[in-house]
């Protein structure tokens, strides 16, 4: 076998195997978690491949994810390009308005255009350029550069701030260092090496991983981890992961959908430096004239760096504590989640409901089975059932597989 062309396939016994539970749990959050990537914080978001196919020594699979787990880099500066396209309908900016108004964000009554909260919701859709930085776990910026404005989030000790030059609004908190690990620790993915991480849990025998050659990220040369569904009915097409030869931080996440076309999301570095970033980078003081708004509940989270974490169960356990009934149907990349909204009743209908009835039946594709009746909407990667009882089927799987799960699960 020539060099960098490593077919091995590694399964859930080539990888220490999660709890069932969490693993089924992984493979319903890491989807969902995508959709929201814009939520949570983007931290050291990495990625992008450039051309190039270095030659590197050949490494099997479960050697290359063992690489991953061993990666400890916390120190890096670099300019940041994400891309997601999960394909929802152009309701005229209604889309990141929703997003923005449930965050609390910009526009939120009361609110700050400088919370994070808001903010970093605008990464959900389109194309959009960040310079990142950190310093281990007290020291990181992110800075959303926009046309003629930037946004600035940056934690420095104890310290978080946040910068809208256009509307030159400043946001603050604080937070306890005694927390910084465990604050790390708990919040939700978000960088490629987060993403990984959640992505190789969900490794279990209705899934390929293989290595599959090599290339370029931003100059580096890196190794690319593939990771397929062997099962039909799921919408995820790959996932691609680019590791840094040296290091063994993931440098890429491209998640592409089963029905073709451009990835769902990609994001990355276009340029990265694992060099010290100078302190001055994390020195923040409000520019004169500034609104300065202060949050002083320290119990909040924001994307990450600010707010104390809360200590408690794991986010799959509180997402089915938060919802009635939670259950997963199917297995590996076919698992659905279901559960009941608790209203005894799904979406208006057009008779029922007039025109609000009619606008959320237009979004969607009307379907019927043992369940009864319902209303599917889909995007590129996910998609929901929600019948005319209330209960709710989501999964990353194609419609006719999540009406299937409908009804097997009655």
């Amino acid at each position: 076998m020539a060099p960098n062309e490593t077919d091995d396939t590694t399964t859930a016994g080539e990888v220490e195997e999660p709890r069932a539970g969490r693993r089924r749990a992984a493979r319903y959050i890491v989807p969902v978690t995508v959709m929201g990537v814009a939520a949570a914080t983007i931290g050291l978001v990495p990625a992008l491949a450039d051309s190039g196919d270095p030659d590197l020594p050949d490494i099997t699979a479960a050697q290359l994810i063992e690489k991953i787990a061993q990666s400890d880099v916390e120190r890096l500066s670099g300019t940041v390009k994400i891309t997601t396209d999960l394909g929802l309908p152009d309701l005229g900016g209604l889309e990141s308005g929703l997003l923005s108004g449930a965050a609390g964000g910009e526009g939120g009554e009361g609110g700050s255009s400088a919370d994070p909260s808001g903010r970093l919701t605008e990464l959900a859709s389109g194309t959009h350029t960040l310079r990142v930085a950190a310093d281990g776990p007290d020291r990181q910026k992110l800075s959303l550069l926009e046309n003629a404005a930037e946004y600035s989030l940056i934690h420095n000790g104890k310290d978080v701030w946040g910068y809208d030059s256009a509307s030159n609004e400043v946001y603050h908190a604080t937070v306890d260092e005694a927390d910084t690990k465990e604050r790390s620790a708990q919040r939700p993915p978000a960088t490629p090496k987060d993403f990984a991480e959640e992505a190789l849990k969900a490794v279990d025998d209705t899934t390929s991983v293989k290595v599959d050659g090599t290339a370029q990220v931003a100059g580096r040369d890196a190794y690319r981890l593939v990771v397929e569904p062997k099962q039909s009915g799921s919408t995820v097409g790959a996932i691609s992961i680019a590791v840094d030869h040296e290091t063994g931080m993931p440098l890429k996440f491209t998640l592409t959908p089963a029905g073709g076309g451009s990835a769902v999301v990609d994001v990355g570095f276009t340029k990265v430096s694992f060099d010290r970033p100078d302190a001055s980078t994390f020195r923040f003081t409000p520019p004169k004239g500034a609104k300065v708004t202060e949050d002083t509940e320290q119990d909040r989270a924001h994307g990450g760096f600010g707010g104390k974490p809360e200590r408690g169960p794991k986010p799959e356990e509180d997402l089915a504590k938060g919802l009635d009934g939670l259950r997963m149907l199917g297995e590996g990349w076919n698992t659905v989640a279901t559960f009941d909204t608790g209203t005894g009743a799904g979406l208006p209908t057009e008779e029922a409901g007039g025109d609000l009835g009619g606008f959320l039946g237009s979004l969607g594709d009307q379907v019927k089975g043992d369940f009864g009746k319902g209303t599917v909407f889909s995007t590129r990667l996910v998609n929901a059932l929600i019948t005319e009882d209330g209960t709710v089927y989501v999964g990353t799987v194609t419609k006719d597989a999540l009406v299937k799960a409908a009804e097997a699960g009655k």
